[in-house]
């Protein structure tokens, strides 16, 4: 029998409310010093603000078109601890940042596919990309179908496609050809990207131990893709995302983890074929995060671990370095506007790690220190107000029924402020 599918996700994002009406569109919000993180009290959330229409965009998750980055929460509070999965959040962007009373709950009833006639257990957020090409982000999102442990398993993945105002109508379950399955493994861990060239987002799926699924897009509203080919042969099991194009040849490239956990991993590097080339081995570790660190003229890796962060410049070429300071989870994202990616590393604190010419150091770094206590990830790293720097967004909670958003601006000066521009708690979306 085939292992039991893991519903742990890489690379997703939670957050989202604010109990301060001057964070609800009407200006930033600030957490005081010492505050805790925020409890729920969903009668005290603002009233939900409209959804801007847009008309398509190019900007990442941007799910409603309008020009303005988006923030996926998937990890919501509950109203009280080990309740049921709320769903999944959205909180919509501005130009002025991301305004959390512009929001939109996704909940598996309402939005989901039904699975054997109900709504599936779980709903969550697995990646995000514009399948279809028509100007607005779409969300891939996993399920848990039934199945008794014969033969191979249901895809248990679904699409959600983006709109004027949002995703809109029900998830359509994902089409993975039987072709381009190999063996009796789930397929999971979608990563998308333009991996063969053509313009168009693509998904690379786990189909088993040594192999990948090639979904060429664009995809249509029924779930299946342009076209899909025999799995693709791979040094590991585990994509993990973001995608990006390391050596500039217009073809998106990707990580393959030799395993779910911690571990070695492969860069596999895209062509007129999709992903089938092996591009260089990343030594172990627990997280990899793809940047232009400095070094080269392509992009390089950061692999991190409790025991240091290990780095590979220039990629595939793949030159040696190293960071002396462990890491065990990273982030990349150009915060000063330099040109240069800045490597953000979490786990037992997080700190920004300049980019630099040579290559980042550990001096230099900046620590970002919530205003609240409790345990700490980073959420996302992007442009979400739209003046060039990216803003780092960090979730503190404790326990399932408290936690406190935080967005940090970047700045050419400071890489990031060292005051939250917003501040919110996931409660809102307990709201009616």
């Amino acid at each position: 029998m085939p292992p039991r599918r893991s519903t742990t996700l890489a690379g997703t994002a939670a957050a989202g409310c604010l109990l301060l009406l001057t964070a609800c569109g009407h200006g930033p919000a600030h957490a005081a010093k010492d505050a805790a993180p925020t409890p729920v009290r969903a009668a005290e959330a603002p009233a939900p603000l409209p959804v801007p229409r847009g008309g398509g965009s190019e900007v990442p998750d941007d799910f409603n078109g309008d020009g303005h980055r988006d923030l996926v929460l998937d990890t919501l509070v509950t109203a009280e601890s080990h309740a049921d999965d709320a769903g999944i959040g959205i909180v919509y962007g501005s130009s002025r940042g991301l305004v959390p009373g512009a929001r939109q709950l996704l909940t598996p009833e309402k939005y989901a596919a039904p699975v054997g006639g109900r709504p599936p257990a779980v709903f969550e957020a697995e990646a995000s990309c514009d399948l279809d090409g028509d100007g607005f982000t779409d969300l891939v999102v996993t399920t848990d179908p039934p199945y008794d442990g014969r033969g191979r398993p249901p895809v248990p993945l679904q699409l959600l496609f983006g709109s004027p105002s949002g995703p809109a109508g029900r998830a359509v379950p994902l089409v993975v050809p039987d072709r381009a399955r190999y063996g009796n493994d789930w397929p999971e861990r979608p990563v998308c990207g333009d991996f063969d060239g053509d313009g168009a987002a693509d998904l690379v799926l786990h189909a088993s131990t040594g192999r990948l699924s090639h979904l060429r897009g664009p995809f249509t509203r029924k779930g299946a893709p342009r076209e899909a080919g025999p799995p693709v042969p791979s040094a590991g099991e585990a994509p993990a995302g973001p995608a990006a194009d390391v050596n500039h040849d217009g073809y998106d490239d990707l990580v393959v983890r030799a395993s779910a956990g911690p571990g070695g991993a492969t860069l596999v590097l895209g062509g007129p074929d999709g992903p089938t080339r092996t591009g260089a081995t990343l030594p172990a570790g627990d997280d990899v995060a793809l940047g232009a660190f400095g070094r080269g003229k392509a992009l390089d890796a950061a692999v991190g671990s409790p025991g240091g962060i290990a780095m590979r410049y220039d990629l595939p070429t793949a030159a040696r370095g190293s960071l002396g300071t462990p890491g065990s989870m990273l982030d990349a994202a150009d915060f000063d506007g330099d040109g240069l990616s800045e490597l953000v590393s979490s786990g037992s604190g997080v700190r920004v790690h300049p980019g630099r010419a040579a290559g980042p150091t550990a001096r230099g770094a900046v620590a970002v220190r919530p205003a609240t206590t409790g345990t700490t990830r980073v959420l996302a790293a992007g442009d979400f107000d739209g003046d060039g720097l990216a803003d780092l967004v960090l979730r503190t909670h404790r326990g399932d029924t408290q936690d406190t958003v935080e967005v940090h601006r970047g700045s050419a000066e400071d890489l990031v402020t060292a005051r939250a521009a917003v501040t919110f708690s996931t409660s809102q979306f307990l709201a009616p």
